[in-house]
């Protein structure tokens, strides 16, 4: 399939990517790539994950965090932040905050993973949670901002969001070198997005793959039918990837710079994070082996390739794992 090109205005490229690089640098883990070859002989190629699940704060989404708040004004670094998350964003945004200084406020809905909300507060954040099921989280939070006169940091839509993301992809192509193909996790495009960015820029050739649930399967008809399509509170145990839609901006940078959009069921995902947990060792989250499940499950690379999957996150609920279990 070859790539679409029905694009919108786009407001950050790869100059952004490197920058945002250079600029967090001092600020997140430059994560370990893994290979493994059980999953080399699994899938007949030659893969090598980017492990996210090792980055400070377990994902990574600690890169746009970082990215983001680094660049805020002096005035709304003393006004404070505020962000809207299922987990991993919000950790990421609690823990940048703390660093730099400045106060967060968090937006959690009731039901998202105990380990979750626990390191969001651990990290300082003040945490306000809301029934998902009832409540807008987007009419919401920008209502409580707008009391509090708080910045607001998007989990997903936001060009210094998806440039930090895109670092991810960038250190591992400049690591391992030039990638055939490259699967990602999807949720509302932020990761997707700039790891295309990345890989156009430093792999032409690579193809770009992006992952999600089947149950929240919005960015694959989005991508199929060049339309933005919904999906409301999706039954998934990929918690992270549970957004209702790609934003205005990350939509257009799929469109324009990944190659497919599969999905994956909830049987799929639990199997390949038990796969990677007990052939690599690794604590991946449901969300985190969207990419690993889209390799081992909708397979379409050749022998002899080069593949990269990212590993988003491991901010396992062991809980809820032993259950799964």
């Amino acid at each position: 399939m070859s790539i679409k090109s029905s694009v919108n205005r786009i407001d950050v490229d790869y100059a952004d990517v490197a920058a945002a690089a250079e600029r967090i640098a001092a600020h997140v883990h430059r994560t370990p790539v893994l290979t493994s070859r059980s999953v080399d002989q699994r899938v007949g190629a030659t893969v090598f994950f980017k492990c996210e699940n090792l980055q400070r704060a377990g994902a990574f989404k600690t890169r746009g965090a970082f990215n983001t708040l680094l660049q805020l004004s002096a005035a709304e670094k003393k006004r404070g932040v505020l962000a809207y998350s299922s987990g991993n964003h919000a950790q990421a945004v609690a823990l940048a905050a703390r660093e730099l200084g400045i106060h967060a406020v968090i937006v959690m809905p009731e039901d998202a993973p105990a380990v979750k909300l626990v390191a969001t507060r651990g990290y300082g954040a003040e945490v306000i949670t809301y029934d998902r099921l009832k409540v807008d989280r987007e009419v919401f939070s920008y209502s409580i901002a707008a009391d509090r006169n708080l910045a607001v940091v998007p989990p997903f839509d936001h060009a210094q969001i998806v440039a930090g993301q895109g670092t991810a992809a960038k250190e591992l192509i400049d690591e391992v070198g030039p990638l055939d193909w490259l699967y990602v996790p999807c949720g509302g495009g932020g990761l997707i997005s700039g790891s295309a960015l990345a890989a156009k820029a430093l792999s032409p050739n690579c193809k770009v793959v992006g992952v999600e649930p089947e149950a929240g399967d919005d960015a694959t008809r989005s991508f199929k039918t060049d339309t933005l399509q919904s999906c409301r509170n999706p039954d998934t145990i990929a918690d992270g990837a549970r957004t209702h839609q790609l934003g205005k901006l990350t939509f257009p940078l799929l469109l324009a710079n990944v190659h497919d959009m599969v999905t994956v069921n909830d049987q799929d995902l639990a199997q390949s994070m038990f796969y990677l947990m007990e052939r690599m060792k690794i604590v991946v989250e449901p969300t985190g082996a969207l990419g690993a499940a889209g390799l081992f499950h909708r397979n379409r690379v050749q022998l002899g390739d080069r593949v990269g999957v990212i590993i988003s996150g491991g901010n396992v609920d062991f809980k809820a794992l032993a259950s799964m279990m």
